[in-house]
């Protein structure tokens, strides 16, 4: 059945990144008509804000969105973009697959595992204020449910993906009240789930874990700070953020996004690689139920890995960002 996406662009490399994998998904057969809409400094130069009613409107309305990369000022200038999606559409869940790709050089090449991230609170409230002058306070806001709800997520994710595991990271020693509550619901959803294992890992082990036997993990369940952190660092270990996925999702829509940044130093060269946000396009597939293209896409991305003939040069390769789009759907059975 055709789908009606909005379309966010970014900028720096997003918007040759979203061209090829639009081109991509179109030629897998999926019937789709893009809503296209700019946000973060276009909007703003645009329309006088970051994050124009007009785009809310659209993903509310269409239910999904995939979006490019956009530049988050830091230390001045305007809030991140990202966070106000996620704050705007209350996209509670934020799922970071991370699986190596072949013959991409990295130190754990079978690393198949999930990041949910909770994605509402925590430090990310924003809620912070000078106490005195030097002194500053920064709130950290756990909620029961909140809490409860991605913990739902992350098993209900496990039984429909076929995963056996979830491991709930915190930091509960410590900060017996707040992370403490996050465990708690953790635990009261896990009995609810008795064919899925879980266990909870204090997060600086989890960290030493990761870098040791990260094999261990399946799904990884963490509070917003916490699962920001530890899915960057995940990423790291199958070769960085330019070959992962991510997707914000929440009962009035869903975000599929590249997690890596702009990359304004290389903007309109045609060399960016677009397999993040292809990968998250295959998310996006899936969650739309058009499980027969994203597998279709997702053969044909793996077949020119193995091959590893076409390669962009962040890769090694000297491929252009159109040029490695075009293998793939040339691979396409």
């Amino acid at each position: 059945m055709p789908h009606t996406i909005t379309l966010i662009p970014g900028d720096g490399i997003g918007p040759e990144v979203t061209s090829a994998v639009v081109r991509i998904i179109e030629a897998a057969g999926v019937e789709a008509h893009w809503e296209t809409y700019y946000a973060g400094a276009q909007a703003l130069e645009k329309f006088g804000e970051t994050l124009p009613a007009e785009l809310l409107d659209s993903i509310k309305r269409n239910k999904v969105a995939l979006k490019g990369p956009i530049t988050t000022p830091i230390g001045k200038g305007f809030t991140s973009v990202n966070v106000g999606l996620r704050k705007a559409l209350d996209l509670y869940a934020n799922l970071r697959p991370v699986r190596a790709l072949p013959n991409v050089p990295c130190r754990y090449p079978e690393l198949d595992l999930v990041v949910v991230r909770e994605n509402t609170e925590d430090l990310y409230s924003g809620i912070e204020h000078v106490v005195v002058p030097g002194v500053v306070e920064s709130i950290k806001i756990i909620t029961e449910k909140a809490s409860t709800r991605i913990a739902k997520f992350a098993f209900e994710y496990a039984v429909r993906e076929g995963r056996k595991k979830v491991s709930a990271i915190h930091k509960a020693n410590i900060m017996k009240l707040s992370d403490g509550l996050f465990l708690d619901c953790f635990r009261n959803i896990a009995a609810l789930h008795p064919d899925i294992e879980a266990n909870d890992v204090i997060v600086d082990n989890a960290c030493m874990q990761l870098v040791m036997r990260p094999e261990q993990f399946d799904i990884m369940l963490l509070e917003n700070l916490y699962g920001d952190i530890v899915s960057d660092l995940c990423a790291g270990l199958v070769g960085g953020l330019g070959l992962v996925p991510g997707a914000n999702i929440g009962e009035l829509g869903a975000v599929f996004e590249a997690v890596h940044g702009s990359a304004p130093d290389i903007a309109g060269q045609g060399v960016a690689n677009p397999t993040a946000l292809l990968q998250s396009g295959i998310l996006m597939l899936r969650h739309l139920n058009e499980r027969e293209a994203a597998e279709r896409i997702e053969n044909a991305m793996l077949k020119i890995f193995v091959e590893g003939k076409v390669r962009t040069r962040d890769i090694g390769g000297t491929a252009k960002t159109m040029e490695f789009a075009e293998a793939i759907i040339h691979a396409f059975e």
